[in-house]
């Protein structure tokens, strides 16, 4: 995906937002009070200070006790985390907090300002029982949306590309008389309601297109290409797209396509110079082989630092969530004793702040297309393009070696 660094560091503010994103839309708090501060650029912290102060005095009236000192609290750790700020950073702020539920039924104090990569535009205060991610969400809307049409004899779909998201809008069937008609019926009264359905159906599909497409303002569309397809439904959509490459070649689900089928091609010819799995890619890592590290967004294992408190040995692990439910990953035979976790992260979050040690590029991809799917799938969604040619079997020899001693 050969992109400039501040592409590649975008796409990773992207995964991190989507991440935050999920996070909050998971806490769940016990009455209102779970604050969602949004901030545009250019206003001033002193405005948002006074208004944080005339609703703490507003929600010193609140009857409920418990909702009172909870509503209180979360507007504090508002003031709190305002007063780190001497101005509004240029791109706005984003502030949640309020004390959230726990998987255990306990509360906690929940705390996450953001300084979003691009303007935020929208204002918002709210004192809720949820977190308001809405304005959130559409930071991750791409600036390039392309729209497609799938038109064939048995129904369309209308879909929109933006970033590497593909979105199916609306589809619907249709059932057209066929070319030829049965019975008594005569030839050019079968033409005619061919030719009517067929009318009815184009109307239909301008109409739907119009409502979803079409700008108010200008009333025209903006037709980049028409192409010839081979299927219909979904399969048509992602088949348009392909066809569409020379039009929209800056957007990422092309560029995550094209680097996939890069990472695929130096398996089939076995060129040595690519490596998947979560060990042996950690372990390439810290050699420096890597040159381009691939990941899934949604990737599902964790780095956990732990340490064996009676030899004081320090031991790093990386366990999906079927392997994190057994506890022999978090207990040492040979001393009969349970290992302390003393830091648990998440893999990609830790890529993504230590990549650059490693003297790689780290490309977080999806799998919106199928080659993204079948690399999520098949490869367990990890994986790099080397610098040189390495031979993983003396690698594992290695480590089998380093275990022995």
């Amino acid at each position: 995906m050969d992109q400039s660094g501040s592409d590649a560091d975008r796409n990773i503010e992207l995964w991190k937002l989507k991440k935050s994103i999920k996070e909050l839309e998971a806490a769940k708090g016990n009455g209102t009070s779970m604050i969602s501060l949004i901030i545009p650029p250019n206003n001033q912290i002193s405005q948002v200070t006074k208004m944080l102060g005339e609703e703490y005095g507003t929600a010193s009236n609140i009857k409920s006790r418990v909702n009172r000192q909870s509503v209180l609290s979360a507007i504090k750790s508002a003031q709190h985390r305002l007063k780190l700020y001497k101005k509004v950073p240029p791109n706005g702020l984003i502030i949640y907090t309020g004390m959230i539920l726990t998987e255990d039924g306990k509360e906690r104090k929940f705390t996450l300002d953001l300084e979003p990569f691009k303007p935020i535009n929208k204002s918002l205060y709210v004192c809720d029982k949820r977190f308001h991610t809405e304005p959130l969400s559409e930071l991750l809307e791409c600036d390039e949306k392309f729209a497609f049409i799938i038109m064939d004899g048995k129904g369309t779909l209308f879909g929109k590309l933006s970033g590497n998201t593909r979105t199916v809008l609306h589809k619907y069937s249709v059932s057209l008389p066929n070319k030829h008609g049965r019975g008594g019926q005569s030839a050019q009264r079968f033409g005619r309601l061919r030719q009517e359905a067929c009318h009815n159906y184009l109307k239909k599909t301008a109409e739907k297109a119009t409502e979803l497409f079409i700008d108010p303002a200008t009333h025209l569309p903006n037709v980049l290409k028409l192409v010839d397809i081979s299927y219909g439904g979904e399969s048509g959509f992602l088949q348009a797209i392909e066809l569409s490459a020379d039009v929209i070649s800056n957007v990422k689900f092309l560029q995550e396509k094209g680097l996939i089928e890069k990472f695929f091609k130096e398996i089939s010819h076995d060129t040595g110079k690519y490596v998947f799995g979560a060990e042996d890619t950690i372990s390439l890592l810290e050699t420096g082989a890597i040159k381009t590290l691939i990941v899934w967004e949604n990737l599902g294992i964790n780095r956990y630092l732990l340490r064996n408190n009676i030899t004081g040995k320090i031991i790093i692990k990386h366990l999906n969530e079927e392997q994190e439910s057994d506890k022999t990953n978090f207990h040492d035979l040979a001393t009969s004793s349970d290992l302390e976790i003393l830091e648990k992260i998440s893999l990609l979050e830790w890529f993504s702040e230590q990549y650059k040690k490693f003297g790689c590029s780290l490309e977080i991809v999806s799998e919106s297309s199928q080659e993204g799917s079948q690399f999520c799938r098949g490869f367990g969604g990890i994986g790099g393009i080397l610098h040189y040619q390495v031979d993983l079997s003396l690698l594992q020899e290695s480590s089998d070696d380093v275990e022995a001693e």
